[in-house]
């Protein structure tokens, strides 16, 4: 089930695309003001957002930029094209005006979707001068390939999925658990452990780091 959160402080509005989307088979999530989407998204990552300007505390304006990695559709009472064209370029992959029309919301959100499906289902996956092969489960530092379990596997894969973000410990056992039901909290830290080192071992170079009482993300150079 695809997961979208609303970010809009109109309840009317929200219950609306609420009560809609949820009939259209999607989870649904609320966030009110800018510091609250933030903090959602800290805990857990949708497949889409659905994102307002106007906001109390941090406007939409504000929040954009910190959303990475997940397809944002702007749903907007703002028509000023200058307006459109800032959010588009700072990282939105649509901008809907209010009042809008929910069954050509739908087809657009329908439409980023399956985009942002086809992009994660690339047979390859690069960070820095690793590839990962997501048919295979093989992966490769230059010509070195690096034999990884399964878990170990499931666990590279969503972060360079996800390559600039933290990736948090609660949110890793969920999502990995389609490739590796066996992986439990108390392991967790054991199978990255033997991710890191195994990585290490090629050339000598830290690929994982460990945010400390967050989790975990893909190392900047």
């Amino acid at each position: 089930m695809k997961r979208i959160l609303i970010i809009d402080d109109d309840i009317h509005i929200g219950n609306v695309l609420e009560e809609t989307l949820s009939k259209e088979g999607y989870q649904i999530f609320r966030a009110y003001s800018g510091t609250e989407a933030l903090f959602i998204l800290s805990k857990s990552k949708p497949d889409l957002v659905l994102l307002d300007l106007m906001l109390p505390g941090l406007n939409g304006e504000d929040v954009l930029p910190q959303i990475k990695g997940i397809p944002i559709i702007v749903v907007s009472a703002k028509v000023d094209i200058d307006n459109k064209v800032d959010v588009l370029l700072g990282g939105a992959v649509d901008y809907v005006t209010k009042p809008f029309n929910m069954r050509e919301l739908l087809a657009r959100i329908s439409v980023h979707l399956r985009n942002s499906e086809s992009m994660l289902v690339s047979s390859e996956l690069t960070f820095a001068d690793i590839v990962l092969n997501t048919n295979t489960h093989i992966a490769k530092i230059g010509n070195t390939e690096i034999k990884l379990t399964r878990t170990e596997y499931a666990i590279l894969k969503l972060l360079m999925q996800n390559p600039t973000q933290v990736v948090t410990k609660s949110l890793l056992l969920d999502r990995i658990s389609t490739d590796t039901p066996d992986c439990t909290e108390s392991s967790l830290k054991m199978h990255i452990s033997n991710l890191r080192k195994k990585l290490r071992e090629v050339n000598n170079k830290d690929y994982i780091e460990a945010v400390w009482g967050i989790g975990f993300k893909m190392r900047a150079e």
